[in-house]
């Protein structure tokens, strides 16, 4: 194969091993309480305690299986906000979908019975409400980059203010109220997979679809409106499509930031990819990224265990900066 096969499809290539290595890491990495070699021991078929039975089976595997999950469908709703707004910083940390999703799980758990379905479209519900309310605020103020972002930032304020007002009032709505303000993989049980996991698989399969049509953003909206693309309903599906993978991950990790901002940016590094290619990027980094953060935020501080939101956030904050400034820099280029 040529040089520039493989040169177009890096991330691809680097992302299968990658992936290998963080699910091994998430799985069997020790701590005090258990050894690396007891969980060896015991898929090895060697044996073990009933003790380290239980934590591989119930606390490792269903911990895993989340962090992959969000870590591929935060990534992939932040690369279809980015191609449906053409704007690398949007984002559904950014743009208040998780926020909206966040507020509207609370808000349901108040108001109804603690029925797990419900949960999941009250999500889907609170992050299409505030998709469409940063759309609304964006087209009144001037649809420019800059103003979606604004839009984005003052609406996530807004529905954080509502999370925070329930957590203070009524601190049993949730059970930990760091873990889901920053976003933490911790208390994952299996009944709460299959649920998110069916809507995310949904979500990337969706994209696939629309990528023909996503493709044609950048073409501009006249042009790719005279190729014969709705370009207004396929947008809008676009937005729906992230809103519902946004929904599913904050059910299950909470308010996790900065992933869908990261991991798509990440990618643009390597031209010529493909809307496919970059959401098979996007599974393969995306679940990386939050299994490794994880990882790490679990072992490092043993016993203390800190949510992987705050190392995506310590990572995060300045790569958005740093997207920032190159944007910047560009654009006096371009001038």
């Amino acid at each position: 194969m040529s040089w520039n096969f493989w040169k177009n499809n890096r991330f691809i290539a680097g992302g299968v091993p990658l992936l290998a290595a963080a699910l091994a890491a998430s799985l069997f990495a020790g701590n005090g309480a258990v050894s690396s070699s007891q969980l060896w021991g015991l898929v090895t078929g060697r044996g073990g305690p009933d003790a380290i039975r239980v934590i591989f089976y119930q606390i490792r595997l269903p911990r895993t299986a989340a962090c992959f999950l969000c870590g591929s469908g935060l990534s992939a709703a932040g690369l279809l906000l980015q191609e449906a707004l053409s704007n690398p910083l949007a984002s559904p940390g950014i743009m208040g979908i998780n926020s909206g999703a966040g507020f509207f799980v609370l808000l349901a758990g108040l108001l109804f019975p603690p029925i797990y379905l419900l949960r999941n479209a009250a999500a889907f519900a609170g992050a299409l409400f505030s998709a469409v309310l940063v759309y609304l605020i964006a087209d009144r103020a001037g649809m420019s980059r800059a103003v979606i972002v604004l839009s984005g930032v003052a609406v996530s304020s807004l529905m954080t203010a509502g999370t925070n007002t329930i957590m203070t009032l009524r601190p049993e709505s949730v059970s930990d109220k760091v873990g889901f303000s920053m976003g933490s993989l911790a208390g994952i049980d299996v009944r709460q997979i299959p649920v998110p996991a069916l809507l995310i698989g949904v979500g990337i399969l969706a994209a696939f679809l629309l990528a023909p049509g996503i493709e044609l953003f950048v073409l501009g909206d006249e042009t790719a409106q005279g190729l014969g693309l709705s370009v207004k309903r396929h947008r809008k599906l676009t937005v729906a499509c992230a809103a519902l993978l946004s929904a599913a991950c904050v059910c299950l990790c909470g308010l996790l930031g900065f992933v869908g901002l990261i991991v798509p940016n990440t990618l643009r590094l390597s031209e010529g990819m493909s809307i496919r290619k970059k959401l098979l990027g996007c599974v393969l980094w995306g679940g990386s990224l939050v299994l490794f953060c994880d990882t790490l935020m679990r072992t490092l501080f043993y016993p203390y265990e800190l949510p992987a939101g705050l190392l995506l956030s310590l990572v995060g904050t300045p790569f958005f900066i740093f997207v920032l400034m190159r944007r910047g820099i560009r654009g006096r280029r371009h001038d």
